[in-house]
């Protein structure tokens, strides 16, 4: 009873330290917690100080694709990095996000430290930006002799990638899956209102995933200020290289149209992949050799670019032997 009556002056004599401590204790824990987002990015990634990476591979995320990001990182991205010479980040924008995508983005990079951050909102309406400035700061702060830019739903048979550029000797290589028909919207989500060359995109390797040499990488990030950004950022790489000597090489093994053509297991690329596409993909990849469970499979037939013809022939899908 005599405890009962004396609980109020126990409780203010005593609680009081007590949360003291333990918000000594919290504050001294937050310290030493992981650092927050920076927009000064220079010093944030380890960057190339000796000889070129063979690839440089960018991968197009958004803030809230951890799954994705994760599921890569166990599937194709795990290839050996001393058998095989590649660097690899997630290209994520680092403006105007809430709290919670703050912290949970400084804990992801400091597991991994393999996210760049770039100094700009995260938005599709952003999407051309967002990629522009991944190629201009990956040119001024990294050495590589190609880079793949690719989107965090794609699957890349990253061996097989790395070993046929270590046999090429292409600085202009713009290397992926070509289109020369696409009609440029002026309605909805892909409306291109800017883009006033022609009725159709110049052609221009899809945007799932592509390959450019470090001469196109270079010329790129080095003219800024006189590239107009059109909505599709596949499309405006096309555009950009328009005028150049490039050496462009439509490769079906690219799956990278919107809708995925199926599986063969000579695709190198390929678009529009679920995380357990991912996972069954690169268990068969590491265990037989082989993407496809079961058997190959065709859901529409690809092409061959025809570049002896005009852009608006260039696509023909008649070919029943194409991956």
């Amino acid at each position: 009873m005599l405890l009962v009556r004396n609980m109020p002056r126990l409780l203010k004599q005593f609680v009081p330290p007590i949360l003291g401590f333990l918000f000594g204790y919290l504050l001294r824990y937050l310290d030493t917690s992981p650092p927050q987002l920076t927009s000064s990015l220079e010093n944030d990634l380890p960057l190339f100080t000796g000889p070129s990476s063979t690839l440089l591979v960018l991968i197009i995320s958004s803030p809230s694709n951890s799954l994705l990001r994760n599921t890569i990182r166990e599937t194709w991205l795990s290839v050996s990095k001393k058998n095989h010479n590649f660097k690899a980040f997630f290209v994520i924008g680092e403006r105007s996000l809430n709290t919670k995508q703050i912290y949970d983005l400084s804990q992801e990079k400091f597991r991994n430290n393999d996210l760049m951050l770039l100094p700009m909102h995260d938005s599709y309406g952003a999407l051309t930006s967002k990629v522009f400035k991944s190629f201009e700061f990956s040119q001024k702060n990294f050495k590589f002799d190609y880079l793949l830019k690719c989107d965090d739903d794609t699957f890349v048979d990253l061996e097989k990638v790395v070993e046929e550029l270590k046999e090429m000797n292409e600085p202009s290589l713009y290397w992926g899956f070509f289109d020369g028909r696409a009609p440029v919207q002026t309605k909805g989500k892909w409306a291109d209102p800017q883009y006033r060359l022609c009725d159709k995109y110049i052609p221009y390797a899809l945007g799932g995933g592509y390959v450019l040499g470090k001469n196109l990488v270079q010329y790129i990030a080095d003219n800024s200020r006189m590239l107009e950004m059109f909505n599709s950022e596949d499309a405006s790489v096309g555009t950009w290289l328009a005028g150049l000597k490039v050496k462009r090489k439509h490769d079906s093994r690219f799956d990278t149209e919107w809708k995925s053509r199926g599986c063969s297991n000579k695709f190198l690329v390929t678009h529009k992949q679920t995380q357990a596409d991912m996972k069954i993909k690169w268990k068969r990849l590491t265990k037989y050799g082989t993407i496809c469970e079961g058997a190959e499979t065709k859901v529409r037939l690809s092409y061959n670019y025809d570049w002896s013809k005009p852009p608006s022939e260039c696509c023909i899908r008649s070919d029943h032997s194409l991956p």
